[in-house]
């Protein structure tokens, strides 16, 4: 029985009960370490803009690529003007007249599970 003399007798203490727990208190949080943080941010964000002024951005492509980039931009809004003039009937309406041209080979088959 040695073996069982140290073993606690009592109810065993839940944590956040009240009365019923001895639970840890909770630390008050300290108002400097806040103004610290307020500091560290605005010095940041401070740092940062001075960064971005003094290096003004230098465009390191070569003339070819530049104009190829233009005219990137320009097909795409082409694309996008393009698609935008069709409404959604339109564009229905062209892809069924579509549909029709194809032959029966392409269709898809009825499939019938009652038969």
């Amino acid at each position: 029985m040695s073996e069982y003399d140290q073993i606690q007798k009592s109810s065993l203490k839940i944590k956040g009960l009240g009365d019923l727990s001895a639970g840890k208190k909770k630390k008050k949080k300290n108002k400097e370490s806040k103004h610290r943080l307020e500091q560290v941010v605005t010095s940041q964000n401070e740092e940062e803009e001075e960064v971005k002024s003094k290096k003004a951005y230098i465009d390191k492509r070569t003339p070819a690529q530049v104009a190829f980039d233009k005219m990137q931009e320009k097909r795409q809004m082409e694309r996008i003007l393009k698609k935008a003039s069709k409404t959604h009937k339109h564009r229905v309406e062209d892809f069924n007249r579509h549909l029709d041209n194809l032959t029966e080979h392409y269709d898809i088959p009825k499939v019938s599970w009652t038969k």
